[in-house]
């Protein structure tokens, strides 16, 4: 982790499995249940943490906008490869875990540097919860769940914890079912968007904007619902401690996985348009089930649709339960963060991990048993918000880095391409955080406040710490 005024630390040798901070006794150097992830693991995680519940609901979520949400789609992937050649940079620069927290607090200290972690850890266990909500609607294929409130929240409450279990059996079970689920959730996704593409019937495609609003309104909300969709660009710089050649490996493990990502998402997409009818598509609850079902006919498709989407969102649920348990772990390491949140077993912070998924697990219950009629949209507006705050600061802390840099040091076309991605990616941050509407900065504004009061009492503690060590 970066520390303000000192050198870094030495990186592992590539040879070595994942080490734990010193002063951890709980994770060593070739402890069989800690490991070190290589490019291929790397860029799973980002594709994994990418592709998860968001792809198999939002196709329903957007589709009240009309196709006008296929635009937004295109403008999204544009910012997103723009993020992920962002967080490759800061990465090269700084290849420690906690992601963009580590690169807010290296350029403008302590108190950017919790804000930005603060608010990533928000995001995390608040999509925890929607890809939970999310993965609900997919059981409900298999299983009836849907038609009471607490069976859907208990089964919402066990694809949450499921995951949690993983994490705490150590790093190397987490890569494990990380390349596993993305491996198999590419079979129904590649089924739909390209096979979509041979039954593809534009009369069933709705109206162009049936917002209300106009164009680039609509684009600007469709947007923020499917930033949710791309939510994980930052993966494999969060968890950079833990990829070997990490100044290398994780900004090609974050391209190759935002890329690949998006061109399934933009070809999943149009083909679930273009198989359900619009009216259908709007009140449904597992859209790649019902495309799967129109092509083929019957109901068997949609089974086994629903089957690997539910195998994909657990997988999502893996390696997110991960790096929800990453920053707060780096914010605490320089005590921004309570202690408690740098304990760690068999390469994995426990205590973040644990608190990441009561949280999680309190949302989930409170959403449901409130009544909220449209929970999975709120929570993702919500996670929109907060995601844009520490993609705001880091792209800032790329800038500071560009702008204050020495001519004579650096080559004048590659900053010029540099400054040009990182612009681009700061304004797509903004636009989102507009894009998600009143309620939802709102909400996530309260969050953020509360962090302000957090961040008082550690602050204060660590002054009391130094003024006892001084006397």
């Amino acid at each position: 982790m970066h520390v303000t005024g000192t050198a870094p630390l030495p990186a592992p040798a590539p040879s070595e499995s994942l080490a734990a901070p010193a002063g951890d006794p709980q994770g060593t150097p070739g402890s069989r249940h800690a490991r070190r992830f290589g490019l291929p693991v790397a860029t799973a995680l980002v594709m994994g943490n990418i592709i998860g519940g968001g792809i198999f609901l939002l196709p329903a979520s957007i589709a009240p906008y009309g196709t006008v949400s296929l635009v937004a789609f295109g403008v999204l992937t544009v910012g997103a490869i723009a993020l992920a050649l962002t967080f490759g940079k800061l990465a090269a620069r700084d290849p420690r875990t906690g992601g963009p927290y580590v690169y807010a607090r290296g350029a403008f200290g302590d108190f950017a540097g919790f804000l930005a972690a603060w608010s990533y850890w928000i995001t995390t266990w608040v999509s925890n919860a929607a890809l939970a909500v999310a993965a609900v609607g997919y059981l409900d294929v298999l299983i009836p769940v849907s038609g009471h409130r607490w069976t859907a929240c208990l089964a919402a409450l066990a694809i949450q914890w499921l995951p949690a279990l993983a994490n705490f059996a150590g790093t190397r079970y987490v890569g494990a079912v990380q390349l596993v689920s993305t491996v198999l959730k590419f079979v129904p996704l590649l089924l739909v968007a390209v096979g979509g593409l041979f039954f593809f019937d534009p009369s069933r495609l709705g109206p162009f904007n049936s917002s209300g609003q106009g164009a680039i309104g609509a684009v600007s909300a469709s947007a923020a619902l499917l930033l949710f969709s791309y939510l994980g660009v930052e993966s494999a710089a969060v968890s950079a401690g833990e990829v070997r050649n990490a100044r290398r490996n994780v900004g090609r493990a974050t391209v190759i996985g935002t890329a690949g990502a998006a061109l399934v998402y933009l070809l999943g997409t149009l083909s679930v348009f273009g198989t359900v009818d619009h009216h259908r598509l709007v009140n449904s609850t597992a859209p790649f089930s019902d495309a799967v079902n129109a092509m083929f006919g019957g109901s068997w498709g949609g089974w086994a649709v629903a089957l690997a989407a539910l195998v994909s969102m657990i997988g999502c649920l893996n390696g997110w339960t991960l790096l929800s348990a990453q920053t707060p772990y780096a914010a605490a390491r320089d005590g921004l963060f309570p202690a408690a949140f740098t304990r760690r077993r068999r390469g994995v912070p426990t205590v973040g991990v644990a608190v990441t998924v009561v949280l999680a697990s309190l949302l989930t219950a409170y959403n449901y048993l409130s009544g909220s009629g449209k929970v999975f949209e709120v929570l993702v507006l919500v996670t929109t918000f907060t995601a844009t705050v520490p993609y705001l600061l880091a792209t800032a802390a790329q800038l500071f880095h560009l702008v204050s840099g020495r001519a004579d040091s650096v080559d004048r076309g590659r900053l010029v391409r540099d400054a040009v991605v990182t612009s681009v990616a700061a304004a797509f941050s903004i636009w989102l955080m507009a894009g998600a509407g009143y309620a939802a900065v709102y909400q996530g504004a309260l969050f953020l406040f509360v962090g302000v009061l957090v961040y008082a009492v550690m602050t204060a503690r660590r002054a009391r710490a130094a003024e006892r060590h001084t006397a």
